[in-house]
């Protein structure tokens, strides 16, 4: 059984950096996409970042792109968001996801497994 952990969450000041995990288990994950989506209260879930596992491309939105990095550790089977020069605008709860790579990474509803989420807070 597939199992995503987040981890990393918590309170930052504008401007400042925050680094999420999420650990995967329960299957290898060659062939498989993972994403990280965010959801603000009041909003839909929406796209962050993702990766493809083995070749290790990469997409992000474009309202985090230059700022996040996604990357992941093949021996640790996790996965990473950095967040840096974070915004007021980049709180809410963080969710990583993984789904087989086919179709557009960037869509909520293709992603078979989540993880429970973790919250990240921007003050300004």
């Amino acid at each position: 059984q597939v199992q995503l952990v987040e981890s990393g969450g918590g309170l930052v000041q504008a401007g400042g950096s925050l680094r999420l995990s999420c650990a995967a288990s329960g299957r290898t994950f060659n062939n498989y996409a993972m994403g990280w989506f965010r959801q603000a209260p009041g909003k839909e879930r929406e796209f962050v970042a993702a990766l493809t596992w083995s070749g290790g491309s990469t997409y992000y939105a474009d309202s985090v792109k230059g700022r996040f990095t996604i990357s992941r550790d093949n021996v640790k089977n996790t996965v990473y968001l950095q967040m840096n020069s974070l915004k007021p605008e980049d709180t809410a709860v963080y969710y990583c996801a993984a789904k087989r790579v086919v179709g557009n990474v960037r869509l909520v509803s293709l992603y078979n497994y989540w993880g429970q989420g973790t919250q990240v807070t921007v003050s300004s």
